[in-house]
């Protein structure tokens, strides 16, 4: 059997999930969502899935909804944030979160927006060099009996226990309750320079804190020699570290070929960025690992990149893996498991799966059994096209999910150009002669003088699903997946003056159509339903209405457009009676105005929109607090610093 095979097909997992212990005929809990109306992780539930069993707000009276109380970031830093991506915990009464760019801890009261105490800590000089400086997503919590923390990771990779109850450092946990997670790290890093830093909360799987990262945007690395993005395990109680995980594996591990010209000494990123998921019953974590230095040049590191655009089953005790699929060889789109992975109990051929399905960029939805990795439908390898970029290592084909049917468009043809009018289309087919089309999987191009100008990817980086993940319904087996139809021009440039590596980016951007409008067609932000049952599309809707700057151009006077949506990323929530979808979902726009919608699960029919101050930035969340179910989402915009916004009806 290849490698390849291998890793595709995991059949070695069945034999390293039986060391671990795992029963084959012991029946796995089910995943049915946020449990006891609270919302202690950040998608809700340890397995993402999104989903709360409320049903106080449903359809008879979501149209009544109102704001009951605003909480305000804007004085929790420098300078106000505007893009307020968090989204809150809910503990016994109590709302924690982060605030600003240093990212501040807060506890609020949840019936009130009362702020409780916040926590702080001034990074100086290393964190002027982070990263990601701003709020994050949130935080993670843990408890065991009486001990009740709060878990930060700062925005210069520091991790801190805090007391529930105080907001003050827990005195036993690393030093004085920080853990410096730049060291100890694999690799030499320089504790106040090197970019290595988080975005997105730890997830705590029976007494171990697992710790991804996130360094900077990789279409332009300056260099090739980066922190690597091995993720690791820490005790909950003291902060001692118990394990590594290599995301780019050292010699004698598995995989340590697939890094060909010793690049796994130099080559950084193959973090996880994203919210992680975990299934406590069985101890395992899954983890979204991204592409390696760079994201659209790789001939600095040819070969495969295990375990880079991978989705990996790691025993949280052990840090050992259990299974792991490559869901990209050789990653040169930036199509990296964006979203956590969300854990499910679905009937399959009249078949009871416990599985865990990963969303991505490329609107492919990859499904396994969550215990072994075999794919529960079908994944097959499909020759792709190859590039011509000098130095260059080209995987001959990629993995392509037979089922659930993709949620948007992949790949670029004339066919797909916006053709509103024969004056419109025209001009679309002009503007795509200066780029490289062609299906999905279509390497980048160098940009040539005069010429090519790089190719159009669709999905591009910003497309298909990004962080906010999906939504799942485990009463309907239904999964709610927001994506955009975002395509990107992707062209490569050799800048020596700029960065050590062959090629960079040169050019990574939205591509604008004829007349200032897009060159794809509409719908250009979807929300899709599918049927985790079949794998098939139940229904499909615009995530927006028609922008006004479409509504009224000179150019479509006269002719009847659709409800096209924009290319955002709608947050969703999923409770007993409703899905709810936000509008934005980071967009700096000011044309886009806050639109909190409730939608019917069965067809997406609009049932209400609640006006909110801003348009949505983070992923809304919903909880019972003293008899009254809440939805809080964070919204904010330009000129509008970010807020938290709990909606509920009236008394």
């Amino acid at each position: 059997m290849t490698r390849r095979q291998r890793t595709t097909l995991q059949f070695v997992t069945v034999i390293l999930a039986g060391i671990a212990g795992v029963s084959w005929f012991s029946p796995l809990l089910g995943q049915q969502g946020v449990a006891d109306g609270e919302w202690r992780y950040w998608a809700g539930d340890a397995g993402s899935t999104r989903y709360a069993s409320l049903d106080q707000i449903d359809a008879t009276n979501v149209a009544e909804l109102e704001i009951l109380w605003q909480w305000k970031s804007h004085n929790y830093g420098p300078r106000p944030e505007a893009y307020y991506r968090v989204t809150p915990l809910y503990v016994d009464g109590i709302l924690y979160t982060t605030a600003g760019y240093r990212r501040t801890v807060v506890a609020i009261d949840a019936g009130t927006g009362e702020t409780l105490w916040t926590y702080r800590l001034d990074e100086g000089e290393r964190g002027r060099s982070a990263p990601r400086p701003n709020s994050g997503r949130g935080v993670a919590y843990w408890e065991d009996g009486d001990t009740r923390r709060v878990i930060l990771i700062t925005p210069a990779y520091q991790m801190i226990s805090l007391d529930a109850k105080t907001g003050i450092p827990d005195p036993n946990f690393g030093n004085k309750g920080i853990v410096d997670l730049k060291q100890n790290l694999g690799r030499p890093v320089d504790l106040v320079n090197d970019r290595i830093g988080s975005s997105s909360p730890a997830m705590v799987v029976n007494g171990v804190i697992v710790v991804g990262a996130a360094l900077p945007q990789g279409g332009r690395p300056p260099t090739k020699e980066m922190p690597p993005g091995h993720v690791r395990g820490f005790d909950a109680i003291t902060g001692d570290l118990l394990w590594t995980f290599h995301t780019i594996p050292q010699p004698g591990e598995f995989g340590h070929e697939t890094w060909e010209g010793d690049s796994w000494q130099f080559t950084g990123n193959a973090a996880v960025w994203t919210p992680m998921t975990a299934d406590h019953e069985l101890g395992y974590v899954y983890l979204p690992v991204e592409s390696g230095t760079g994201d659209y040049y790789g001939g600095h590191r040819p070969g495969d990149n295990l375990y880079s655009q991978s989705l990996v089953c790691l025993d949280a005790s052990t840090g050992e893996v259990v299974w792991h699929f490559q869901t990209v060889h050789h990653g040169i789109w930036d199509f990296d498991p964006p979203a956590a992975p969300i854990l499910m109990d679905i009937t399959v051929d009249g078949q009871e799966r416990q599985a865990v399905a990963q969303i991505s960029k490329q609107a492919f939805t990859y499904v396994f059994d969550r215990a072994t990795g075999e794919p529960v439908w079908p994944i097959v390898e499909r020759p792709v096209p190859a590039g011509d970029v000098p130095g260059e290592w080209y995987s001959p084909t990629q993995p392509y999910p037979t089922l659930p049917v993709p949620y948007d468009l992949q790949g670029v043809t004339e066919d797909d150009l916006i053709d509103f009018t024969p004056e419109l289309k025209a001009e679309a087919l002009q503007i795509a002669e200066k780029l490289v089309l062609g299906p999905l999987f279509t390497p980048p191009s160098v940009i040539e003088e005069d010429g090519k100008q790089g190719t159009l990817v669709l999905p591009g980086s910003l497309g298909g699903a990004n962080w906010p993940g999906a939504a799942f319904d485990p009463q309907m087996q239904l999964l709610f997946v927001p994506s955009a139809t975002a395509p990107r021009a992707i062209g490569l440039v050799n800048d020596p003056n700029f960065s050590n590596m062959d090629y960079v980016q040169g050019q990574s951007r939205g591509v604008g159509g004829p007349r200032g409008l897009p060159i794809i067609k509409p719908p250009w932000g979807r929300i899709t339903a599918l049927d985790m049952k079949t794998g098939q599309k139940v229904w499909m809707i615009a995530n927006d209405d028609t922008p006004s700057y479409v509504r009224e151009h000179q150019a479509l006077q006269g002719v009847e457009i659709p409800r096209t949506g924009r290319p955002e990323r709608a947050g969703l929530l999923a409770t007993s009676t409703l899905l709810f979808a936000g509008t934005g979902g980071g967009s700096m726009s000011r044309a886009i105005t806050g639109v909190f919608r409730a939608h019917n699960k069965t067809t997406g029919e609009i049932l209400a929109a609640i006006e909110l101050p801003s348009h949505q930035t983070g992923v809304p969340m919903t909880y019972m607090h003293e008899g009254r179910q809440f939805i809080v989402v964070a919204v904010g915009g330009r000129g509008v610093p970010g807020e938290l916004v709990a909606l509920g009806l009236p008394n």
